[in-house]
C-alpha cells in the first residue's frame, strides 16, 4: 500500500512511476486496435479498410463512454484511499461492478439489434455497408467482456495499480494480433475476422486478469458481500462518472459528426481517415497517460487534503507532456505520409490520411495542456466542468468548423482537421479561466460523499 501512496515524497519519480504503465498499457491497447487496420489494410480491400475505420469509430465511442464512467470508480476509490477509508473503497468498487453490468448488457443490445441504423447513421459508404455492419455487430455482441475488460483498468488504477491493467492489455494485444492474422490474413475475413479476433482476445484477457485478481494482495478485505448497489456508493459513482461519461459522448459524438461528414467525400477519404485516426491513438500517447495517472494521483493528495501538492502535480504533467508534443508536432506534420503508409498501401489513401494528420500535428502542441487540466479536475472532482468544456468544445467549435471547413474547403481534409485543435484551443482558455478562481470546496467535504 506504501508503494501506491501518492501524497508523499518527490512528485515527478511517483507520477512517473505509475505514468509509464499507464503509457505502456495505452500504447498497448493502440497497438490492439492499430493491427485491425494494419492487418485489414495489408489482407483486405479498401471497403474493409473503411468498414473497420467507421465502425471501430463507434465501437470506441461506446467503449469510451465506459471507461470515461468508470473514473467515477477511479476517482472515489483513490479519494477514500487517500481518506484511509478502505472499506468504503471496498463497497465503491462492490457496487460499480454491479452498475457496470447492467451497462454492459444494455450496450450489447444496442449494438447487435441497432448495427444497420448505426452505420447508416454513419453514413458509411455503399461499398462499405454491409462490412460496417458486421464489424459493430459482433464488436457489440461482446461489450459484457469489453466492459469488465475496462473496469478491471479504471479499479486498479483507483487503488494505485498501473501495473496490473498493463498485464491484461499486454495479453489482450498478443491474443488480438495472432487472431487478426488467423481471422483476416488467413481465413480472409476481413473487417468481421478483425472484429471477432478483438472480442476473443479482451474474453482471454478477462478470463486470465480474474485469476491474477485472485493472488493480488488488496488494501482492504473484498468478499462477495460487497457486490450489492448500495446507494450512497452509487450516488457518489454517479456524482462522479456520470458528467465525465456525457462530455466523452458527446465528444465522441462529435468526432463521429467529423466521420461522417468525410464519409461524404467517398471511400477513399474514409479510409485515409481511419488511418489518420489510428496514428492519432500513438502521437497523443503520451498527454492520454498523463490525464489518465493524474486523476488518480491527484484524487489520492485532494482526499488527504494536500491540494497544493496536486497543484504541482498538474504542472509537472503539463512540463513533461508539452517536451513529448513537441516532437509529436514536428514528426507528424513533416513525415505523416511514413507513419500512414504502415497502415495501408494505397497511395491514395495515404495521400488523404498525412492531410487529416497535418491538422492534428498542431494539436499535439495543445493537448498536453487539455488532458493534463482534465485529469486534475476529474480528480479533484469538478467532473460537472469537465463536462461543460467538453461539451463547449465540441458543439460550439468542432462541429461547426469542419462542416464550414467542408462547405468553404473544397474537401480539404487538413481543413476540416482543423477543427480539432481549433476546439482544444477553447477548452484551455475555460480550464485556465476555471484554474484561477478560488475553489471553495475543501477536501474535507469529500469524507461525507
Amino acid at each position: 500500500m506504501e508503494q501506491n501512496n501518492f501524497t508523499e515524497g518527490a512528485i515527478l519519480p511517483k507520477l512517473l512511476k505509475f505514468m509509464l504503465p499507464v503509457l505502456f498499457a495505452m500504447f498497448l491497447q493502440s497497438l490492439y486496435g492499430a493491427v485491425d487496420l494494419l492487418v485489414v489494410g495489408r489482407f483486405g480491400t479498401k471497403a474493409d479498410v473503411s468498414a473497420v475505420s467507421t465502425g471501430s469509430q463507434i465501437v470506441m465511442t461506446i467503449t469510451n463512454l465506459i471507461v470515461s464512467f468508470a473514473m467515477g470508480i477511479t476517482v472515489a476509490v483513490g479519494q477514500r484511499i487517500g481518506q484511509k477509508r478502505p472499506d468504503d473503497a471496498a463497497g465503491t468498487i462492490g457496487t460499480g461492478m454491479v452498475i457496470f453490468a447492467v451497462t454492459g448488457l444494455l450496450f450489447t443490445l444496442i449494438s447487435v439489434f441497432g448495427a444497420e441504423l448505426l452505420a447508416k447513421i454513419m453514413q458509411a459508404p455503399k461499398e462499405a455497408f454491409s462490412l460496417t455492419a458486421s464489424y459493430i455487430r459482433i464488436c457489440g455482441g461482446g461489450f459484457l467482456i469489453i466492459t469488465a475488460y475496462n473496469l478491471l483498468g479504471s479499479i486498479f488504477r483507483g487503488l494505485g495499480d498501473s501495473r496490473t491493467p498493463l498485464i491484461a492489455v499486454g495479453i489482450a494485444c498478443v491474443f488480438n494480433i495472432a487472431g487478426d492474422l488467423l481471422f483476416a490474413a488467413v481465413l480472409g475475413m476481413g473487417a468481421s475476422g478483425a472484429a471477432l479476433a478483438t472480442v476473443l482476445a479482451q474474453l482471454i484477457s478477462v478470463v486470465i486478469s480474474f485469476f491474477m485478481i485472485r493472488r493480488t494482495k488488496l488494501p482492504f478485505e473484498f468478499g462477495r458481500h460487497h457486490l450489492r448497489p448500495s446507494s450512497r456508493h452509487a450516488a457518489t459513482i454517479l456524482k462522479i462518472g456520470t458528467p465525465i461519461a456525457l462530455q466523452d459522448l458527446l465528444v465522441g459524438i462529435s468526432f463521429l459528426v467529423m466521420l461522417a461528414i468525410v464519409n461524404r467525400l467517398g471511400v477513399t477519404a474514409s479510409a485515409g481517415v481511419g488511418v489518420a485516426e489510428k496514428v492519432c491513438a500513438f502521437i497523443m500517447l503520451v498527454p492520454a497517460a498523463f490525464m489518465q495517472s493524474m486523476s488518480a494521483f491527484v484524487a489520492q493528495n485532494y482526499g488527504a487534503g494536500h491540494t497544493d501538492r496536486a497543484k504541482k502535480a498538474l504542472r509537472t504533467g503539463i512540463s513533461v507532456s508539452f517536451a513529448f508534443g513537441v516532437l509529436m508536432f514536428l514528426l507528424t506534420f513533416f513525415r505523416g505520409d511514413l507513419m500512414a503508409a504502415i497502415f495501408s498501401k494505397d497511395s491514395a489513401t495515404i495521400r488523404d490520411a498525412w492531410a487529416y494528420l497535418r491538422a492534428y500535428a498542431i494539436d499535439c502542441l495543445l493537448t498536453c495542456f487539455l488532458f493534463c487540466f482534465i485529469g486534475y479536475y476529474n480528480g479533484i472532482g469538478k467532473t460537472a466542468f469537465v463536462m461543460v468544456q467538453g461539451v463547449c468544445g465540441a458543439f460550439l467549435v468542432r462541429i461547426p468548423v469542419a462542416l464550414l471547413m467542408q462547405h468553404f474547403g473544397g474537401g480539404s481534409l487538413f481543413l476540416i482537421g482543423l477543427a480539432t485543435p481549433c476546439s482544444t484551443i477553447i477548452q484551455i482558455i475555460l480550464c485556465f479561466i476555471v484554474y484561477a478562481r478560488p475553489d471553495r470546496r475543501t477536501p474535507q467535504r469529500l469524507a461525507h460523499g
